[in-house]
């Protein structure tokens, strides 16, 4: 156990090192709490976290993909600033912005920017100002597999995408038999799994399936799963525990929920070997992202087709969404105390510690930017 946290610190060192270094012009649905998304968060210094006049109870809903994260931020966080609760009840990206957009929260969590009409709705809660983005986590979307017998697997998009769109039924498909020729594939129906909520995981998976595969993957994309067929779960844990309990399934979340022996898959990306769900992979293809938001949002597109080596391309950026005028003013200073330490370097090291991807230097240094201009 000793050995594991020394390596998992490593990494995590590793990644954030890999993150500061990176110049970018630009990184749903009851989920269970607890910061279990893989390591222990790392500890923040002592007077590293600016209290200010944050207090009272914080309400949050939104993205389960950052709900590991959030729960290790909050421990921090409050215990620093003890005159403050977070609830962050992780109901969903699609929750989440609607919670956002009727006044209920004083920010969101969404694994997708703003649309415009949701920017257009939340005009109407924030009082002279709009929703905008903040990037804040990101990460590798896994996509775990159960299977007897099969240690290793390695899909590509088209087949991904013939999996999930339930054009592959059978795990011992000449398709997956040919990426995979030293495997042991039994003649087993496939169970894929989807989110039922709307979620910014479904959204991007989709966006991957979409730019790598679009023959095989005939839809328009969007937080809504639209292919027919498969078998549905509520939020990223409710999709992991369903492949974790039958023989024979696959489906997607975040990295931090592939725990307690669940087996992720390799993506054939073109690229010379196939690459794994980390991290550091993960971070390589958020480097390619660039900023599209106007003024200040920080939305970003993301470079779903990379072939770059070791870069694992399916990957989301979860967005912390809030006013930037107009906020309440019993919960800005609490919101702004919060932001800020999350998105500080102690915040982004919890990250890599949590299985999530540190958002790189450039964009990061923007976000606190924007932080401290909120009003």
């Amino acid at each position: 156990m000793k050995l594991q946290r020394m390596n998992r610190r490593a990494l995590a060192l590793g990644a954030l090192a890999v993150s500061g270094a990176l110049a970018l012009t630009a990184c749903g649905s009851d989920d269970t709490g607890g910061s279990s998304g893989g390591g222990t968060a790392a500890a923040a210094k002592p007077g590293s976290i600016k209290c200010d006049d944050a207090k009272g109870q914080l309400l949050a809903d939104g993205s389960s993909a950052q709900k590991n994260a959030i729960d290790a931020w909050v421990k921090q966080f409050t215990s620093a600033c003890q005159g403050t609760q977070i609830n962050y009840k992780g109901g969903g990206s699609g929750a989440g912005v609607t919670a956002f957009t009727q006044g209920q929260v004083a920010f969101a969590g969404s694994d997708s920017a703003l649309k415009p009409e949701e920017v257009a709705a939340s005009k109407k809660v924030c009082d002279g100002g709009q929703g905008i983005d903040l990037p804040m986590v990101g990460g590798p979307i896994a996509v775990g597999f159960n299977v007897n017998g099969v240690d290793n697997l390695v899909l590509d998009a088209p087949t991904l995408a013939k999996i999930f769109n339930n054009e592959i039924t059978n795990w011992n498909d000449p398709q997956i038999k040919k990426l995979n020729p030293d495997a042991k594939l039994p003649n087993l129906k496939i169970q894929a799994f989807h989110r039922s909520d709307d979620s910014g995981t479904t959204d991007n998976f989709t966006k991957y399936l979409m730019a790598t595969a679009k023959s095989d993957w005939p839809y328009d994309g969007g937080k809504t799963w639209q292919a027919k067929g498969g078998q549905s779960a509520s939020g990223s844990s409710g999709v992991a525990q369903q492949v974790k309990q039958t023989n024979g399934a696959i489906g997607y979340f975040e990295l931090s929920y592939a725990k307690d022996g669940l087996k992720t898959v390799d993506l054939d990306t073109g690229a010379a070997q196939p690459v794994k769900a980390t991290v550091e992979n993960a971070t390589k293809a958020i480097s390619e992202a660039k900023v599209v938001g106007t003024g200040k949002d920080l939305s970003l597109e993301l470079n779903y087709g990379t072939k770059a080596e070791g870069a694992y391309p399916m990957v989301l950026v979860t967005y912390e969404i809030v006013c930037d005028k107009g906020n309440k003013s019993d919960t800005l200073p609490a919101t702004k105390a919060f932001l800020r330490y999350i998105a500080s370097e102690d915040g982004q090291k919890v990250l890599a510690e949590n299985d999530y991807a540190p958002i790189p230097a450039d964009i990061i240094s923007q976000v606190r930017t924007t932080i401290e201009g909120l009003s």
